[in-house]
């Protein structure tokens, strides 16, 4: 199992998921260590960033209109390449 996963949403699993009740989380360009105790499911609204798995080394970039899944027991790098905005859910 993939520990991030990217893909695209449609209009309709938007509206199902309710994204934009979630909370918003936003960063500056920066790098910084991360880890997950709990699933994370996030939907990008805007900037860029790469996040790097600790232990395997892949790394995934995220965009704009990105709906990603972080796994529990995830440690990664964030490397924020344009200031990030995104709704964010822990499951």
């Amino acid at each position: 199992m993939e520990k991030i996963t990217v893909r695209k949403l449609t209009q309709e699993e938007k509206k199902q998921m309710d994204i934009e009740s979630w909370g918003i989380w936003e960063k500056e360009i920066s790098t910084f260590p991360w880890s997950y105790d709990t699933q994370e499911d996030c939907y990008i609204i805007s900037g860029k960033a790469k996040i790097t798995d600790t232990d395997t080394g892949k790394s995934v970039e995220i965009a704009e209109d990105d709906f990603v899944v972080f796994a529990p027991e995830l440690k990664c790098t964030w490397e924020i390449i344009e200031p990030i905005k995104k709704y964010y859910r822990f499951v």
